[in-house]
């Protein structure tokens, strides 16, 4: 690939994002208020989902080309941008101030989730059985999401009317926001992984490292650009959702759904990578209970550890 093609790729994938960001968070905050959900509900499950979707694609095609470092690489590395990147990024930019039902269901069980995929990596296998309990896992937590949410429907138009009186519309209109913004997010996050692999492996660099870095952090780019256009806009609920759904997706769907297709391998994963993985996710727990809210010098630490986890990889991958 030339440069002026990966040039022009990247500054197609940008834009993209950008606008795909923009509609989604448009749209999901529209869809709270029509729907009866609260903004943290749409940030767990539509917004989530939808943002985690190149994931998805990615690591499906891993498997069924062989490359099953890349596939896992891509899960444990993406749960990793997250929290780093994603969640660093946002609190830097604005402190975030965290729903009480984080603390005490989703973030716990973001680490369970967490210490699940590491029990089942311990023999370095996923096999299908393991592979579809995942996704059964993942049904039920958004059956539990929904059906929490639309307890709370009441309280969730009181609290979010006033910041998304400008969102209103038809729901039509707002599923349309939602699927051209995750459109919009799927094929520019592609545009810019398809130059970074193609840049990756012109270096040499390995297939388990393009994995947990160039992959991952090409596909977490809809999250990273949803969730600082919904912290801009100061809907801080769906930015925190939108990280702690997508690691629930990517643990329980992608590594569910892959290992359905196609048994895994743990390959070249290294367990630092692994271990940095449930780290993250047991040191978010404390820091969102703490105050009830994610300061800024707590995401200033969060994006730090991330840039020295990339630099390591960096020089040892």
């Amino acid at each position: 690939m030339s440069g002026l093609s990966t040039a022009l790729l990247a500054v197609t994938g940008i834009t993209l994002l950008y606008y795909g960001g923009d509609w989604l968070v448009r749209g999901a905050s529209g869809l709270a208020l029509r729907l009866g959900l609260t903004p943290l509900a749409i940030g767990l499950t539509v917004v989530a989902f939808g943002t985690s979707a190149p994931e998805l694609v990615v690591s499906l095609s891993a498997v069924i080309s062989g490359a099953n470092d890349i596939a896992v690489g891509n899960v444990v590395g993406s749960n990793i941008a997250n929290i780093g990147l994603i969640l660093g990024s946002g609190a830097a930019l604005r402190a975030l101030e965290v729903h009480t039902r984080l603390i005490r269901l989703d973030a716990p069980l973001m680490i369970g989730v967490a210490l699940v995929m590491l029990w089942m990596l311990a023999d370095s296998h996923v096999g299908r059985l393991e592979g579809l309990s995942l996704v059964c896992g993942l049904i039920g937590y958004i059956s539990f999401t929904l059906l929490q949410a639309r307890r709370e429907s009441l309280r969730a138009e009181g609290e979010f009317a006033s910041e998304s009186r400008h969102d209103r519309g038809s729901l039509l209109h707002q599923s349309g926001l939602v699927v051209a913004g995750v459109l919009g997010l799927v094929l520019g996050g592609k545009a810019l992984v398809a130059a970074a692999i193609s840049l990756a492996l012109t270096l040499g660099v390995s297939q388990a490292t393009i994995g947990l870095t160039v992959v991952a952090l090409g596909t977490s780019l809809p999250e990273l650009a949803a969730s600082l256009i919904a912290v801009a806009r100061g809907q801080g609920d769906i930015a925190l959702g939108n990280v702690i759904g997508s690691n629930m997706f990517n643990t329980l769907g992608i590594l569910g759904i892959t290992a359905v297709v196609t048994p895994l391998e743990r390959g070249a994963v290294d367990w630092l990578s692994l271990s940095l993985m449930l780290g993250l996710s047991i040191a978010l727990w404390p820091m969102l209970a703490l105050g009830k809210r994610l300061t800024r010098p707590e995401g200033v630490a969060l994006l730090l550890v991330y840039i020295g986890y990339v630099g390591w990889l960096a020089q040892h991958g």
